[in-house]
């Protein structure tokens, strides 16, 4: 009698279940990634009093994604380590687990979709917006994104208000940008792609004399544009900035560019050669004028560009003499295996002043950076890769970044990836 009133009730539940999953995916994967560095001169000439030293970090991270008729969703925990951060025995985490994406997608209709919460916001070439794939705790958005498609048209509409409490009142909020917004429109045709981005920053800050609490908003915009056909890939891109910098300087207005150009050709199946030239403005170390001519790459993912070593940009170099980049590029492909040399060319792209003799200015030859890189697929979810990166740096170079161009400035690395898909589902 029990058994049976159980399956009255049982049945329909599933039932109800069964229906409610129709037509639903479910997957989750797993990220752990272990990295060796050995640091003698990263992001910076290395001073005569100091000592290279070698760490390993990790990335440990945990997806689940879901997907059901107009709803898509993704929820990533990670944590982020140092080995030996915290005792052997130790009862809690230095760092704990932090939340790296957690967002749920729905679509309108076959054009239309809004995503709301953290996410990652990646566009392009990553120059302006972009993952950071390469650090470890990655960089992710709490934002709004409106999306419509069609064909080979793409519009993103794309909105951040930040705080860092509930709050009564307004104070004064210094974490992130306080507010942005933005519109990413990208079009194909044939074998070209075109992208238009217009970004709007505001940074919050309190004004020295009244201490009001004020936002002052930068604008960043430009195109991309992209070409692949048979044997031959370019991209091409241009980017300004404009608005004001309260967060640099006083009553300051911006006026900055950047330009950048890529092209490469496959000279037979496996190996493939290409060049490119990039300019991130800057302001002379004689120029006394109150505008920031300093081009500021805000979300990018500044390690892919400009080598390596992360002299430039990655955290730093900001507001400075601008950079000039000359590269070429060499990558070959076999099998499990890849290689990858891209020797540097630097040069500031703005005057600075010989410390010797304030008349003078100083050589832009900042130095010449060679990035090695080498990678092998042991297995579908396990990939290894190394790299080995040297700085011959200048004088102007030592003036900048500080440190001694005569020492051995390099850097080297070794990380193990490992990617395994832990569940998946589909009903």
């Amino acid at each position: 009698m029990k058994t049976s009133y159980i399956k009255k009730i049982a049945l329909p539940i599933f039932a109800i279940l069964g229906m409610s999953t129709f037509a639903q995916e479910i997957d989750a994967d797993l990220q752990i990634r272990p990295r060796y560095e050995y640091r003698n001169g990263f992001k910076g000439l290395m001073p005569d009093n100091e000592l290279p030293t070698s760490f390993i970090s990790q990335r440990s991270r945990l997806n689940l994604n879901f997907k059901e008729d107009k709803i898509v969703a993704k929820f990533s925990l990670q944590n982020v380590r140092t080995w030996g951060d915290v005792k052997t025995t130790s009862t809690s985490d230095k760092n704990g687990v932090m939340l790296f994406e957690a967002w749920g997608q729905y679509s309108f209709d076959e054009n239309w979709s809004a995503r709301l919460g953290r996410q990652v916001i990646s566009y392009d070439n990553q120059r302006i917006f972009g993952g950071i794939d390469w650090i470890q705790q990655g960089q992710s958005h709490d934002a709004i994104l409106v999306s419509y498609k069609k064909l080979n048209n793409q519009l993103d509409f794309g909105a951040a208000l930040n705080d860092d409490s509930e709050k009564n009142y307004r104070d004064l909020y210094t974490t992130n940008y306080k507010n942005m917004q933005y519109a990413w429109y990208n079009t194909r045709y044939g074998d070209a792609h075109m992208s238009l981005l217009a970004l709007n920053t505001g940074f919050q800050y309190e004004e020295a004399i009244t201490t009001d609490l004020k936002v002052d908003y930068m604008q960043t915009f430009g195109t991309y544009l992209k070409y692949k056909k048979n044997k031959l890939d370019a991209d091409l891109s241009f980017y300004a900035q404009t608005g004001k910098g309260k967060l640099i300087a006083e009553n300051t207005t911006v006026s900055a560019y950047n330009f950048g150009l890529n092209l490469n050709y496959a000279l037979t199946d496996k190996f493939k050669a290409g060049f490119g030239y990039e300019l991130l403005s800057g302001k002379d170390q004689t120029d006394t004028d109150n505008k920031i001519k300093s081009f500021n790459p805000i979300f990018g993912t500044n390690h892919a560009f400009n080598g390596f070593m992360d002299y430039f940009y990655v955290g730093n170099y900001k507001n400075t003499v601008g950079l000039q980049d000359l590269f070429v590029k060499f990558n070959y492909a076999s099998n499990k295996w890849k290689f990858n040399a891209t020797p540097h060319l630097f040069m500031t792209a703005a005057d600075v002043i010989d410390p010797s003799n304030a008349t003078k200015t100083m050589d832009s030859y900042l130095g010449t950076e060679i990035d090695l890189v080498a990678s092998y697929d042991l297995h579908k979810n396990i990939g290894i890769s190394a790299g080995y990166s040297q700085m011959f740096g200048t004088e102007t170079l030592e003036v900048l970044k500080a440190g001694n161009k005569g020492n051995d400035n390099n850097w080297a690395w070794i990380m193990i990836n490992i990617n395994p898909k832990i569940f998946t589902s589909s009903k």
